[in-house]
């Protein structure tokens, strides 16, 4: 059963569930010369079986959209190609305003990554295995070239995974399609 309640120039979808969905409506002068005086301002109960005459009022609301989680963005919902696992270190103080293999200027507070095989623009989610804290970074550069180091974070990704301070952290690497 769907409900239409007019208060005012103003129209709330009333259905089965608990949530309350805009319905179409407008407001203003324009609704005022456009509206019959046959409007009336109280709440109108419409059944959904009941045939009722077109007008713009009485169309139903769009369908409501699904609510994207807070943790990850839709865009980077993607299936997991790999899942590796080491050590990772931070550069980019003394790297600032250099060029990185791919040709990017490095900028404070990218979240961009070195790494020795992976192609240049692969997304890849890092997690802190210390802390849990996670990030998801680009990979635009070479490297590292120190010990058995597997990726080398840039500042912005750094920072978000928790490494500036220790410097090097043991994570886990996940490569996004």
């Amino acid at each position: 059963m769907r409900r239409f309640a007019l208060l005012g120039g103003s129209a709330l979808l009333l259905s089965g569930s608990s949530a309350l969905t805009p319905a179409f409506a407008t407001t203003g002068r324009v609704a005022a010369a456009e509206s019959t005086p046959s409007i009336e301002l109280a709440i109108r109960t419409v059944e959904a079986s009941e045939s009722v005459e077109e007008s713009p009022l009485n169309k139903p609301a769009a369908p409501a959209l699904p609510i994207a989680t807070p943790s990850e963005p839709p865009s980077l919902e993607r299936r997991v190609r790999s899942v590796s696992r080491g050590q990772a270190s931070w550069y980019g103080p003394g790297f600032y305003g250099n060029r990185t293999a791919s040709g990017e200027v490095l900028r404070r507070g990218t979240l961009t990554a070195a790494h020795r095989s992976l192609p240049f623009g692969t997304k890849v989610r890092v997690t802190n295995l210390h802390n849990g804290r996670s990030a998801v970074v680009r990979i635009n550069d070479r490297g590292p070239f120190h010990g058995h180091r597997v990726i080398d974070l840039a500042h912005g990704a750094a920072s978000e995974l928790g490494v500036v301070a220790s410097g090097v952290a043991s994570v886990k690497l996940e490569v996004l399609q």
